[in-house]
């Protein structure tokens, strides 16, 4: 095989395989059959993006009880301007995000509204006051009744930051007793995300940095599993499992790193330049972590929402990524930590710019399968609780931290 084709092979069947996993905290308690891709006669589970039912019953009971960090967790959430009763939602009919310091057009607006309504929709899921699932409703009735298009070269990062977000908040409403949208607010709100969110979050991006690729999969598996959408879930398995490989390394992958499908990255020299020159590869390194620390973070987060999403409709993609997340975690943490950086990496220069990223992915080794990351599990205690990125991570403290519910 040609460097230039040297990508990962995993494509989507629904062979089943078992695996062990924990249950309710318990490691090893629980024997879950989980599969390789979702059939197409097996009905998705809901709530199922990001946050289950049984997750969503962990916060409740953790809050209500008053044990720490998710009370401080739940507080700040509340407190926060998302949380606000009074908050109004801002919808544009075009967003229009442009590459570099260009002034974008309705894009924090929109990435903010999404993450208010996650908010109120988790206060919702945990309280049961139904004037967060009014506020909610309203936040998303406003953008599905305008917005249209979304433009401008930053178009496919904004629907992938939104549209998971839009995802997570609409399912829980949606699934939630006493949620009350009504039936045609809710299928507007489908075509808004079929028409205005998919089809740039499922563009192929294989030759751009690995975050675009993996915030964009976040969001179409989101969606997929509120659609009831088994194609579009298939085809977001399938990237995930081209672009993960292609962006964690690990030594067995061999001298160099592996390339996505469709890349056009097909010399040493356009490979060291992807990489942000970046040379010299070891177990943990990521496309992108000789840019900064922040967008390695935006990769892990979504890297970690994909396999969340995918494990409570019952497909086990961490096991496939287990030992490169645990990799890449363990990597990250010491040097967002303070660790003096060898001059094998980035010119022994890192930038630390790693955000609330850690949650979900840390939950699912440590909780699930009694795998130990201590570097990041120490960065993640001293972090807690993690608030938003403003972006399209929020609240994952509260949701995650130590919640390997079904």
């Amino acid at each position: 095989m040609s460097f230039a084709r040297r990508h990962a092979v995993a494509m989507v069947t629904v062979a089943l395989v078992t695996g062990l996993v924990g249950s309710c905290g318990t490691p090893g308690t629980d024997t879950r059959t989980m599969a390789r891709g979702l059939p197409a006669d097996v009905e998705f589970t809901h709530p199922g993006v990001l946050v289950s039912e049984g997750q969503l019953g962990v916060v409740r009971e953790r809050v209500t009880a008053g044990k720490q960090p998710w009370l401080k967790a739940y507080l700040g959430m509340r407190d926060s301007k998302y949380g606000a009763y009074r908050y109004r939602p801002e919808p544009y009919t075009a967003v229009d995000c442009p590459a570099g310091d260009r002034a974008g057009h309705g894009c924090v607006e929109e990435r903010e509204d999404a993450l208010a309504a996650y908010t109120q929709a988790l206060l919702f899921g945990i309280t049961g006051k139904q004037r967060h699932a009014v506020k909610a409703r309203e936040i998303m009735d406003a953008w599905s009744a305008r917005i249209r298009r979304h433009t401008g070269e930053n178009a496919g990062l904004q629907t992938g930051w939104a549209g998971a977000t839009w995802a997570r908040a609409a399912e829980i409403v949606r699934h939630t007793p006493g949620g009350g949208w009504p039936a045609d607010r809710v299928r507007r709100f489908e075509d808004m995300l079929r028409t205005a969110y998919l089809p740039a979050v499922t563009k192929k991006v294989p030759d751009f940095n690995g975050n675009w690729d993996l915030v964009m999969t976040d969001a179409a598996i989101g969606i997929a599993v509120f659609l009831d959408d088994h194609d579009v879930f298939a085809h977001a398995l399938e990237r995930f499992r081209e672009r993960v490989p292609a962006y964690f390394y690990v030594e067995k992958d061999g001298g160099v790193p592996l390339t996505p499908r469709g890349s056009t990255v097909d010399t040493p020299q356009e490979l060291t330049a992807y990489w942000f020159r970046q040379s010299t590869y070891k177990d943990g390194v990521s496309q992108e972590t000789c840019r900064n620390f922040r967008h390695v973070g935006y990769s892990i987060a979504a890297t970690a929402h994909i396999a969340e999403t995918a494990w409570h409709q019952g497909v086990d993609l961490y096991g496939e990524v287990k030992d490169r997340l645990k990799a890449a975690l363990s990597f990250h943490s010491r040097y967002q930590a303070g660790e003096s950086a060898p001059a094998w990496l980035c010119g022994g220069k890192v930038e630390r710019s790693m955000g609330p990223d850690l949650e979900v992915a840390l939950n699912h080794l440590e909780g699930r399968l009694d795998v130990s990351v201590p570097a990041a599990h120490k960065l993640a205690e001293e972090s807690r609780p993690g608030g938003t990125d403003g972006l399209f991570v929020a609240w994952e403290t509260l949701t995650h931290a130590g919640n390997p519910g079904r």
